[in-house]
């Protein structure tokens, strides 16, 4: 008898569970309200992306009856369609003021439409949505969005812009977001697909460790939500929100008991929508309270600035005794110079494809000359000196000693020189090697492989051979690449490894592992970093036409100078 009331007990508690996802009933500002302006919603179709290309698909926008074309309207992107009866919500929470003025686009994913009635379409669903990555945001801002800015007179600043989407279409709202960030700051996320269909299950170690975006982010889920081959949704929503927590981004949620579908995001919604926009115009924030290794490297309120630009390509940052720091212009063969007080010369000109750059003991600045296939020295007044001829260099360390390693990336080798200009190879096979720098204590040289995921650690023996070659650095890399793009590199008093990548500047501990990712001050290539300034606690960056620096809690090690032990790390 008590098995049967318990397992009434059971079939009873469960029955109320399934009726409670799908009991969801939305109010009044989701319904349309007597004496409220109704906005107008117009159908549209799109088929010119060359992003996706072939693809068509339909779209709708809404337009509120208080636009007024003098003024420019906030917006906000909906992927899938008109959903959580966003126009009656809008014209509702727009007459009360409890959100400005607000242009919808309701764009639905695109798909490639079949030869003949005997073929299927080719479903773009998945690929421009659950697609980590810049493609699908590059759609909408490239492509089909400049045909609504034709129609209407919509404002151009992220913090003005909002982004939403369910389930495969919530991990695209965010992904545009998280792309760019300049572009859209508030998301609403219902049942998202934060799972392993595409990559997005790298999200909530992404969040933890990069440097926090300014991004609002409302997100939705059920327990009841979907649990397949991909993962649970239910708790990778869960991931999301306590990596969002920790970072110290402006994040609220709706739990319930629903399923995978629209019913309890259609309900929440106005009142996600109150949040969203909240203290709005004030902009979005992000990193309050971040619990971020980051921020034992980064300075709050200390950002990116511009050094110099106007130029071709920066490379090859180095810093001397003072902090001055030095940078070379390839295309134009030209070595900078900034000084102490800012402002930039030219240092040294007429040097062939000069790229990377490094100061010896002697004081001198070495140079990596791959025009003419040999490393020189330059003195104080850019007297050039020939040091190595036949040396295909593109990156170059100096110890203490004044020994000089570089890396040969078209013949896959190492190179060292002794202190006695003699030349050989130590090591052979790395795929693409580029940056190479010694660690502080100067006994482990460290190669990065621009094709592979590793920086390779080699330890330096006292002949200046090279032993027990491991891929010990693990890098993150840009979903859509094989490869991480490792370029130059530096080190600071504290072991830890900065690493210019694709990802941006990823910072590694002396075990090898990735603890945080200091975004890239513009979408370029980030070739390389340094440590400069009086108290080499200014981090530089070359990055594609421009310099830049930030200030750091860090500080650097200039490796010419007598080797430093620093602390131990975290096992």
């Amino acid at each position: 008898m008590r098995a049967l009331i318990l397992t009434s007990l059971l079939i009873a508690t469960l029955a109320s569970r399934l009726h409670a996802a799908d009991d969801y009933v939305p109010g009044p500002d989701s319904k349309p309200q007597d004496g409220v302006p109704h906005g107008e919603v117009t159908k549209y179709t799109f088929d010119k992306s060359k992003i996706f290309p072939g693809t068509t698909r339909d779209y709708w926008l809404y337009v509120p009856k208080q636009y007024d074309p003098a003024k420019p309207a906030c917006l906000m992107v909906f992927q899938d369609g008109i959903q959580y009866k966003a126009p009656d919500v809008f014209d509702n929470l727009i007459n009360k003021k409890e959100m400005p003025v607000t242009i919808g686009v309701f764009i639905m994913h695109g798909r490639v439409v079949a030869p003949s009635t005997n073929a299927l379409d080719r479903f773009n669903r998945s690929y421009e949505y659950d697609g980590v990555g810049p493609n699908y945001v590059r759609f909408l801002l490239e492509e089909l969005l400049p045909e609504v800015y034709k129609k209407y007179h919509i404002s151009t600043n992220g913090n003005d812009h909002a982004i939403a989407g369910a389930s495969s279409g919530a991990i695209c709202a965010f992904t545009a977001a998280w792309e760019r960030p300049d572009q859209f700051t508030r998301v609403f996320s219902s049942v998202g697909t934060y799972v392993g269909l595409r990559g997005g299950n790298e999200y909530p170690t992404l969040i933890r460790k990069t440097e926090p975006k300014p991004i609002r982010i409302f997100l939705q889920d059920g327990s009841n939500d979907l649990n397949i081959y991909a993962g649970n949704w239910f708790l990778a929503n869960q991931e999301m929100l306590s990596a969002f927590e920790f970072s110290g981004y402006e994040v609220n949620h709706a739990w319930g008991d629903g399923g995978h579908n629209g019913k309890h995001a259609t309900a929440v919604f106005p009142d996600a929508l109150r949040w969203l926009w909240k203290n709005y115009p004030a902009p979005v924030t992000a990193g309050k309270d971040s619990k971020q290794l980051i921020n034992d490297v980064l300075v709050p309120g200390e950002n990116w600035q511009v050094v110099s630009s106007g130029h071709k390509f920066t490379e090859g940052p180095a810093a001397n005794a003072k902090g001055e720091v030095f940078f070379t212009d390839i295309p134009n063969h030209c070595i900078h110079k900034i000084g102490l007080d800012g402002k930039v010369s030219v240092f040294a000109e007429n040097s062939p494809g000069v790229n990377g750059l490094m100061f010896g003991p002697n004081g001198k600045l070495y140079a990596c000359q791959s025009g003419k296939s040999r490393i020189v020295s330059y003195d104080a007044d850019g007297k050039e000196t020939v040091i190595a001829e036949d040396a295909p260099s593109n990156d170059l360390a100096i110890n203490q000693k004044g020994e000089i390693y570089f890396s040969d990336p078209g013949h896959r080798r190492i190179w060292f020189i002794n202190a006695q200009g003699d030349k050989r190879i130590v090591d052979e096979g790395i795929d693409l090697p580029n940056g190479i720098r010694f660690t502080p204590d100067q006994s482990l040289l460290l190669v990065a492989d621009t094709r592979g995921q590793f920086i390779y650690s080699f330890q330096v023996q006292l002949d200046g051979s090279l032993e027990h070659k491991q891929p010990y650095f693990h890098l993150h890399v840009v979903d859509g690449s094989m490869q991480s793009d490792a370029d130059g590199m530096t080190v600071d008093t504290q072991g830890r490894l900065y690493v210019a990548s694709g990802m941006g500047i990823q910072v590694c501990d002396q075990a090898g592992r990735v603890n945080s990712i200091i975004s890239k001050p513009q979408r370029d290539w980030v070739s390389n970093v340094t440590f400069g300034g009086p108290n080499l606690d200014e981090l530089y960056v070359t990055c594609g036409d421009k310099v830049f620096k930030r200030k750091t809690k860090a500080k650097g090690v200039l490796t010419c100078q007598p080797p430093i032990k620093p602390p131990a790390p975290r096992l």
